[in-house]
């Protein structure tokens, strides 16, 4: 890992084993890209990469330089009105009204590790070795109004990713109003890319989406306030040939949980440029002098082995260099979660009954849910207050807790900070600190208004709140909730000329309430939910490792959601539970060791009574829930891969641990078919030399054979003629929705697994 610059060429080298990235210092000062992908070797000039020549019906900036053409240059940080007529990266109107700035280079500055973003409370990924990254920051100014840009590039030594951000300064004497503002740029050569995003809706979410590149403008975003059910934000431009295996494939994943934008347009040269950043959308910041403003981060990820690399790398680098540093290593708990058993019907005996039951079976925490406060038997009242509700909890979460600890389980504990509503004693005395449009009507979703986070008085009486709460019981598991997203934004603490910026401002709240709770309670592990995953990104995972990938709980929809989340997101940061059936979101039936083989890859937990079971399945909850313990640690240390089953109909993963010796693979089947054809499934990532044992049928296989010739699924022994199965099958008046999860080990010598 090195970043080389060659002050005869004035160029920039940042590279690894596996990536290299290279920028030039144009004579004029303009920065331009020369090289993004894999590793160059270094040499003497990289000039060559981009040559310039004279163009034809094009504008030149500089007069006497007729070869640079901002139209056809591929550049680093661009700015439109020079001649560039893309929409620029980033967008400044000055005093008098002019649109045009000019960023030239001025110095730069080369140093080990990775430092914290300007803006600290924006969070961004880190190292805790200063031998694991390098970072470059190149200072550019606007000689005229005195703007300084500082491009921020951190490369990691063992992993192919670059982090970029750019932080704006305001040295001159003028305010200006940045209204655009995105995190980074990116020019491609050639159009050969087709453009693979994770979209959906509220319960199907992060869908795998991909679309051929055309002329013109494609973008996804969100302007809700939040990253959202709709457009994850992240984004990858891959080869039209790119499998899971191999081909070339560029991800970019914003840290961020606000509105966004991800945008890449085709100019008439061919020549894609990828943008990603905050959604300038009704986006505005006041530079006064001595002002500033920092971007989020992007992470860049470059493979030329396929999708599943990249996807393994996004993996790593999250668990070990975003997390936070308390919840790293700690892996979440099988949980039991009361919210599809009671709902809002419930009272302390109720939860001793269903968490007893849980524990016997071997969940750690019961997550108390919606409707542990005063004035909340339904979605109308209560939220604000945060009083508990002793009709409910006449020993209160002081003992509550107690109660469960003596049985051996945790207390876990649901909120929606960021919420109020109409019928709240909080929004009686303070309907100022909602946010709303003066002299408009108020939207209502689900029966709460939202709080004004960009108030520093409301996040402090939110933070006071919490605290009184958390104090009150050993919380050792918060769920974070948020079930709607903003309307009618501006907040009355708020400058007209800054109102673009409350958006932004609002999710720095956010974040400002989370650094201070996480800071008081590092050893809570809190989990994100936005009604399921409308809020699921970096920028949440780095102060929640656990993330509640959707609302929809149905194993065949779960199977789909939680593919399209480990393009991008570990396996340990999806929440998955096992929920009753009739399914509540799709009125699905699938068998109970379908729910439990799904939910099994990712933070496992319940959201059913378990003490309604009978003792046959009970004993097949507690056998799951040691299966998974047993593997926990691959979910968070082992490689995933997504197998390629050759078949729409059956989808199949597996963890592969670090030295190969231990191999899970699930395998689920949509719908049954008659008289299936033989359908055999590859397994990845082994060592071809070992021989590994299915610990199922203790039958020896060799690495080689598991991933050349692989394993049939339709076994007639395991899957169609036995009791087990056709006891579903009449329970469930069908066949469909299938599964298996099977444990191979190496071995060093005959029946010796290692």
């Amino acid at each position: 890992m090195a970043i080389i610059f060659n002050a005869v060429t004035n160029e920039f080298h940042l590279f690894n084993d596996d990536i290299s990235y290279i920028i030039k210092i144009h004579p004029t000062g303009e920065l331009m890209h020369l090289y993004y992908g894999k590793h160059l070797d270094h040499r003497d000039s990289f000039s060559h990469l981009h040559p310039l020549y004279e163009k034809s019906y094009v504008c030149y900036p500089n007069q006497g330089c007729r070869e640079l053409s901002f139209d056809a240059l591929r550049r680093e940080y661009p700015d439109y009105g020079r001649s560039d007529y893309h929409e620029g990266a980033f967008s400044i109107t000055h005093e008098n009204g002019s649109i045009v700035t000019a960023f030239v280079y001025d110095s730069h500055t080369i140093y080990s590790g990775k430092p914290p973003l300007m803006e600290r409370i924006l969070p961004a990924t880190y190292v805790d070795d200063a031998a694991k990254a390098k970072t470059l920051v190149i200072k550019l100014i606007d000689n005229i109004s005195g703007i300084a840009l500082y491009l921020q590039y951190s490369i990691f030594s063992e992993i192919p990713v670059i982090t970029r951000s750019c932080y704006f300064f305001n040295e001159g004497k003028t305010t200006v109003n940045l209204t655009t503002a995105m995190s980074l740029s990116v020019d491609f050569e050639d159009k050969e890319f087709e453009l693979l995003q994770l979209s959906g809706a509220w319960a199907r979410e992060n869908q795998i989406i991909n679309t051929p590149l055309r002329y013109g403008y494609q973008s996804i975003g969100s302007t809700r306030g939040a990253s959202s059910h709709q457009c994850n934000p992240f984004i990858a431009l891959k080869r039209p040939t790119c499998t899971e295996r191999s081909g070339e494939i560029y991800g970019f994943s914003l840290v961020y949980s606000g509105n966004f934008k991800a945008e890449v347009f085709l100019n008439y040269l061919n020549q894609p440029r990828l943008t990603m950043g905050i959604n300038p959308h009704n986006f505005q910041w006041i530079l006064q002098p001595g002002a500033e403003f920092q971007t989020p981060e992007v992470v860049m990820v470059y493979s030329d082995t396929g999708i599943n690399t990249m996807s393994q790398t996004y993996h790593r680098l999250f668990n070990e260099h975003l997390m936070a540093k308390t919840m790293r290593d700690a892996m979440p708990p099988v949980v039991v979660n009361n919210w599809e058993t009671t709902y809002f019907d419930f009272n302390e005996e109720k939860l001793l009954e269903i968490a007893q039951t849980a524990v016997d079976v071997g969940v750690e925490t019961l997550v108390l849910d919606d409707g542990w406060f005063e004035n909340r038997d339904d979605e109308e009242s209560g939220l604000g207050d945060w009083n508990i509700d002793y009709a409910k909890l006449p020993n209160g979460l002081t003992g509550l807790a107690k109660k469960l600890d003596i049985m051996g389980m945790g207390l876990g504990l649901w909120i929606e900070p960021e919420s109020v509503s109409p019928k709240s004693t909080l929004f009686q005395e303070h309907p100022q600190w909602v946010i709303q449009s003066p002299g408009r009507k108020k939207s209502l979703g689900r029966n709460q208004y939202i709080l004004d986070f960009t108030q520093p008085q409301v996040i402090e009486y939110i933070f006071q709140k919490m605290v009184k709460i958390f104090d009150l019981a050993p919380i050792t598991y918060l769920k974070w909730d948020m079930n709607r997203n903003i309307t009618e934004p501006f907040s009355a603490s708020l400058a007209k000329n800054q109102q673009g910026e409350f958006m932004h401002r609002y999710i720095l709240g956010v974040y400002s309430l989370l650094n201070r709770l996480t800071q008081k309670y590092p050893k809570m592990m809190i989990e994100s939910c936005a009604g399921g995953g409308g809020r699921f990104d970096p920028g949440m995972l780095f102060y929640a490792p656990v993330a509640w990938a959707s609302d929809n709980t149905d194993a065949m929809a779960r199977v789909q959601i939680q593919k399209g989340t480990s393009i991008c997101y570990p396996l340990r940061s999806m929440g998955c539970h096992v929920s009753s059936v009739p399914n509540h979101q799709v009125g699905r039936y699938c068998r109970l060791q379908t729910r439990m083989d799904v939910a099994t890859f990712g933070a496992y937990g319940f959201q059913l009574d378990i003490s309604t079971f009978d003792k046959a399945k009970r004993q097949t909850i507690q056998e799951n829930i040691e299966r998974y313990k047993g593997m926990r640690d691959l979910l968070n240390t082992g490689n995933f891969y997504r197998v390629d089953t050759g078949c729409e109909n059956i989808t199949a993963w597996m963890l592969v641990s670090k030295n190969q010796a231990n191999v899970v693979l699930g395998v689920y089947e949509c719908l049954a078919l008659a008289n299936p054809p033989r359908q055999m499934i590859k397994l990845e990532g082994l060592r071809p030399d070992y021989t590994y044992m299915n610990m199922e049928t203790e039958t020896m296989h060799g690495g080689d054979e598991l991933m050349y010739r692989g394993i049939s699924f339709h076994d007639e022994s395991h899957y169609y003629h036995n009791e087990d199965m056709l006891k579903n099958i009449q329970q469930l008046g069908a066949g469909d929705f299938t599964s298996k999860v099977l444990f191979f080990k190496a071995v060093v010598e005959e029946n010796v697994p290692v």
